[in-house]
């Protein structure tokens, strides 16, 4: 078995063959996630030949792996957002991205998919009285916009996670909760139905373009007019989708054990997905057989990690919820791609060749409107279709040294607050 708990659990089931054959389309997309699967749906839609190709299985790489909170924005906030791309783009990306939870309970409730969605809202936690003020100018930007971004007081965010150790929360109630596998599987069977062609277990071995773009597999060869890398943190699963380099942050959640439904009741009660403004930082929230996923920053692969980290996580759960038992079993680990301002990048390879990425932690909501965007402008080649610039080139120096950092700060973090 899987060390995935979204891999054991999913309900939705897909399964696609390998490429053993040569096929021409419109366009080609390597990368079986959220963004990849999203724009080919679209893009089969709008009408286009379209064949998506997955080196592992659908879901594999960080759409598969994540904590599932659908949030609305980025990372950043709208004003930080704004100083780096400027008023106009930046009022765009903020206002696409903004709804980006609607598009994604859209199409759960459009291709019905059983990804045990729970649009109740988000909270992020304050871990300290500090961070209470970072919390409220956020709330300032975003009720600017009008968006239902409110601060909470200690004693309401106890009420709501069941724990009465944090300082205050900001709640969004755009957002929630999914399963990230079933929805990333949903999305599959949804582009299937659009007419994509999907094969998994097909990596891209080679990578060419004449007049054409040329994507040789194992087994296979595709010819396609336009072509999309969308593997984001994931882009080194094969040499041929290296076409860019950022710093990498992992990310790990264990798993409890079925919980008694008293204390499941009693955690998080309205099924918020929540995250804290420690600096590394940790989420927690519950799934729909009575379990609760607490995860945080750190890389669970090897056996030191899995050790520093797991052993950390076991402590601060029941420091959170310290009248409820609860044993955290096995852990898994994801990617996340870290672009140089924490904003997602969409970088031409050449004629009608791009690759989206670098969604610094907000993959989910970020990664379903992208994707859509793309999608049609595949059709369109209208720029106006999308709410991020096309650039040449992404440069960012220093990005092994970067992840490395990340992580060993995980680990002292995590060993100084473990004992």
């Amino acid at each position: 078995m899987s060390r995935n708990h979204w891999r054991n659990a999913a309900v939705e089931q897909v399964a696609f063959p390998p490429l053993t054959d040569n096929i021409t389309v419109d366009l080609v997309v390597i990368g079986g996630g959220f963004t990849g699967l999203n724009a080919a749906r679209v893009a089969a839609h709008e009408g286009l030949r379209v064949c998506l190709i997955e080196a592992e299985t659908i879901g594999h790489g960080g759409s598969g792996r994540n904590v599932g909170l659908v949030n609305a924005g980025l990372w950043l906030p709208p004003d930080q957002i704004k100083q780096t791309l400027g008023n106009t783009r930046g009022e765009r990306l903020i206002n696409d991205l903004g709804v980006g939870p609607d598009r994604v309970f859209d199409l759960i409730k459009t291709y019905e998919v059983q990804c045990d969605a729970h649009r109740s809202g988000t909270l992020h936690l304050a871990h300290s009285v500090n961070a209470i003020s970072d919390l409220r100018a956020r709330e300032q930007q975003w009720q600017s916009r009008d968006a239902p971004v409110t601060l909470l007081d200690a004693q309401t965010t106890a009420q709501y996670v069941g724990s009465d150790i944090y300082h205050g929360a900001l709640f969004d109630a755009r957002a929630g909760v999914i399963q990230p596998l079933d929805y990333a599987r949903g999305l599959a069977r949804a582009a299937a139905n659009e007419g994509a062609q999907i094969y998994e277990k097909t990596a891209a071995v080679h990578i060419e373009r004449d007049d054409i773009w040329k994507v040789t597999t194992a087994d296979g060869h595709m010819r396609a007019s336009k072509l999309l890398i969308a593997t984001n943190a994931y882009n080194n699963l094969t040499t041929a989708t290296q076409v860019y380099d950022t710093s990498i942050v992992s990310y790990f959640q264990c798993v409890s054990q079925t919980l008694a439904q008293r204390d499941f009741d009693a955690i998080l009660p309205e099924h918020h997905g929540c995250w804290d403004t420690a600096l590394i930082m940790s989420s927690f929230r519950k799934t729909r057989d009575n379990r609760l996923v607490f995860g945080a920053m750190g890389e669970t692969s090897d056996t030191i990690g899995r050790y520093i980290h797991d052993g950390w996580a076991q402590r601060a759960i029941q420091r959170i919820f310290p009248n409820v038992k609860i044993e955290l079993l096995q852990s898994w680990s994801g990617r996340i791609a870290m672009t140089k301002n924490k904003i997602p990048e969409i970088m031409k390879l050449g004629k009608d060749g791009y690759a989206i990425f670098g969604y610094s932690g907000r993959g989910i909501a970020p990664g379903t409107v992208l994707g859509e965007q793309f999608g049609k402008y595949t059709a369109t080649d209208d720029e106006s279709d999308l709410c991020l610039t096309i650039t040449d080139k992404y440069c960012e120096i220093l990005t092994n040294m970067k992840s490395r950092y990340y992580e060993t700060g995980a680990r002292v973090v995590h060993i100084i607050n473990g004992r």
